[in-house]
């Protein structure tokens, strides 16, 4: 399994000869077409209408909250709690959202668990640490939003890594729009020497698990 970061909460994971893109706000030139895209919330910084539609191809799956799906042609609605198999590989959305901030409400995005190849990948779209974390177990890898705002900032970041307990954690929501280099070096740091969590920051380089 790949996982490769192009910025912002924009990812894509390679698995089972599958192609899945996460909210592509930023994507290549020239990239690969999709398999599955799925979409954490409506916000143009996750929900860009055009990448989705250079993504895509006829059979493409495209799952999204419910208010991102309404402007998606074809999209499917996930709602916190559903669970999507495609092709063996298992999608469980899971609740995401602000507890002291009014940018993104309960109910309105969520975030996504992908299971396949014998692991578990949690992109938690944009959100605080949320009580409904403590549930989640055996994450293999978390990305997690580190730039603040709009989102957790890296030391409430840190405390969601020290919840999860996920093997490896990835910082994301940085870099662009908002956040900066320093807060995912901030974040290396603190969870690395807090707990047995190894911390990558992705650029132009590629995770392979």
């Amino acid at each position: 399994m790949k996982i490769r970061w192009f910025g912002h909460a924009s990812f894509c994971i390679e698995t089972k000869g599958k192609t899945i893109y996460i909210d592509p706000y930023i994507i290549p030139d020239n990239p690969a077409k999709a398999d599955i895209v799925l979409i954490t919330h409506e916000h143009y910084d996750h929900c860009e209408i055009k990448n989705i539609k250079r993504l895509r191809k006829p059979h493409t799956a495209v799952i999204a909250s419910s208010k991102a799906a309404k402007k998606i042609e074809g999209a499917a609605i996930a709602r916190a709690g559903d669970l999507i198999n495609l092709n063996g590989i298992h999608i469980t959305a899971v609740n995401a959202y602000n507890i002291d901030k009014y940018f993104h409400k309960k109910g309105d995005g969520i975030g996504f668990v992908i299971e396949s190849d014998g692991k578990r990948i949690y992109h938690m779209g944009d959100t605080d640490l949320i009580p409904e974390m403590e549930a989640l177990e055996n994450i293999d890898v978390a990305l997690i939003p580190v730039g603040g705002k709009y989102t957790m900032e890296y030391l409430e970041a840190a405390r969601a890594a020290k919840t999860i307990k996920p093997k490896i954690a990835v910082p994301m929501h940085w870099g662009s729009i908002v956040g900066a280099k320093k807060d995912a070096e901030g974040f290396k740091k603190k969870v690395e020497e807090e707990t047995e969590t190894r911390v990558y920051i992705l650029g132009d380089n590629f995770l392979t698990i």
